[in-house]
């Protein structure tokens, strides 16, 4: 696992749920800077924002850690923190995952619940102890919500393993499903072409739900008509 030296580590889960969806996954380095952020996306059809079993330092989000958890790395924090923001400006299409959305919404200026269990009266296990292949709760999605476009429903069931969530969002955003104890499950950008931010794991349960797996579809396509888009532009910018 690499021993005392630094390892980047990410699940295969995702990187197979990517392929698998018809895109082509890399695994981006924890680069330091807007200039070479920007660098990394301008070789990008789309971005997706993995989970983590660290948090976001409160701090990024005006507040001081009130509870006992593991802060993220500053450079990860800076990385997801400053690619959500210059995807959101540039239209890139992009999908937050669990810890990922939460990124997503703090780069905008959104806020997190630091603790659910502590700030929030519930009776749903938002972490239980089960196998994160098995669904925890349902969700109630928005009607002509993107993600009810893709899951073609108004509720779905969903696992869970999070111990914190949104508390509140930026303007520019809409909240677009809620657990039924009003906890944020999915967030969306409706100027944005793709920008959707779900609070639970697609990645644990695409191959034997048809729904998880029109996420990461979804986002491949959308990544696609990007492309489309890009090299249209670029025809123009040449003539």
């Amino acid at each position: 696992m690499g021993g005392k030296e630094p390892t980047y580590f990410l699940r295969a889960r995702y990187l197979q749920a990517i392929q698998d969806a018809g895109g082509v996954p890399l695994v981006l380095p924890l680069v330091r800077g807007l200039a070479k952020q920007k660098y990394l996306l301008q070789r990008l059809d789309g971005l997706l924002v993995t989970g983590s079993g660290s948090d976001l330092d409160p701090e990024l989000y005006g507040e001081k850690q009130r509870y006992s958890f593991q802060r993220m790395s500053e450079e990860r924090a800076q990385l997801e923190l400053g690619l959500s923001k210059l995807a959101f400006r540039q239209g890139l299409p992009t999908l937050g995952i669990c810890g990922g959305m939460q990124s997503m919404n703090v780069a905008l200026g959104g806020t997190l619940l630091q603790d659910i269990s502590s700030q929030l009266s519930t009776k749903i296990q938002h972490r239980p102890t089960k196998s994160a292949t098995k669904t925890a709760h349902e969700i109630y999605i928005e009607p002509n919500s993107l993600l009810q476009r893709i899951a073609k429903r108004l509720s779905i069931s969903v696992n869970s393993s999070h111990h914190q969530s949104i508390k509140s969002i930026p303007s520019s955003f809409q909240v677009t499903a809620v657990a039924p104890d009003g906890v944020i499950e999915a967030i969306e950008a409706s100027r944005h072409p793709f920008w959707l931010g779900v609070q639970w794991h697609p990645e644990f349960l695409y191959r034997q739900d048809a729904i998880q797996k029109r996420l990461f579809t979804a986002l491949i396509q959308s990544a696609r008509q990007f492309v489309t888009r890009r090299v249209s532009f670029q025809k123009k910018v040449e003539k």
